[in-house]
Order: C-alpha cells, then sequence, then structure tokens
C-alpha cells in the first residue's frame, strides 16, 4: 500500500493538472513555509458556497506539490463547511491526533499522507496548502 501511495504522491508532484494560473478566482493567497522555502499561490473560484474549481502556482519539494494538488482534488465541488471538516482531518492526521481509519475515509486520496507524520521536518511541507485554504475560508 505505501507503495501506491508513493506512486500516487510522486504522480501529483511532477504531472498535476492543478497547477495553473486561474481565471477570474474569488480567492487569492500566498502560502510559504520559510524552514524549507516552499512557495504556492492557491486561487478558489466559488459557486455560491460551493468550491467549484482550484488551481496553484509556485514551487517546493514533491511533498508540497503533490500535497497541494491532492487536496484541489480532494475538496472541488464540496461546500466549504465540507472542506473546513476534510481540512481539520487532514491536519489532525498529519499530527496524529485522528488515526480512526473510518474517520480519515472522508480524506479520499490525501490519505496517502499519513506516513509524513512520521517526518517531523516534511509536516510543514504536507501542511503548507491546507493552512493557506484554512486561512482563505476563514477570511
Amino acid at each position: 500500500m505505501d507503495d501506491l501511495y508513493n506512486d500516487l504522491i510522486m504522480e501529483h508532484s511532477m504531472n498535476s493538472e492543478n497547477k495553473h494560473e486561474m481565471e477570474e478566482p474569488n480567492l487569492c493567497e500566498m502560502g510559504h513555509n520559510p524552514s524549507c522555502g516552499d512557495e504556492i499561490k492557491l486561487e478558489v473560484k466559488l459557486n455560491g458556497n460551493i468550491i467549484e474549481d482550484m488551481a496553484f502556482t509556485g514551487h517546493g519539494c514533491a511533498i508540497s506539490q503533490a500535497s497541494t494538488s491532492i487536496m484541489i482534488d480532494t475538496l472541488r465541488g464540496k461546500t466549504i463547511e465540507e472542506a473546513k471538516e476534510i481540512i481539520q482531518t487532514f491536519i489532525g492526521m498529519i499530527k496524529r491526533e485522528i488515526t480512526d481509519e473510518k474517520e480519515l475515509e472522508k480524506l479520499e486520496d490525501a490519505i496517502a499522507f499519513q506516513n509524513v507524520s512520521h517526518m517531523p521536518a516534511r509536516v510543514k511541507c504536507a501542511l503548507l496548502a491546507w493552512h493557506t485554504l484554512e486561512n482563505m475560508l476563514e477570511k
């Protein structure tokens, strides 16, 4: 299973269809990880309370880029409230506060980052996009 997750992370980090500029986003915010230099610009297009589309640009390690892309795939089409709940679950998983497999199912492919919690130097990389979106949705 770990190989499957590693392949998924590598695929998203190298060939993300979600990495592009978006025309007329409703929300846009920069995310930066000063400890390693990862930087993303996250753009969101809302349709009422629904996250209609998202895109990102920027640079960083494979984990930050893949986490951003997989987050977009996971949250596209969700309501803002659903997205906030999934964001909290992802953060809880990375911090090892949420371990219940049933609870983690809502993360879909983002569960691939579960083992990042065992690599302290990579935790901020995996969380960059999730914290950036969380900040955007709180405003």
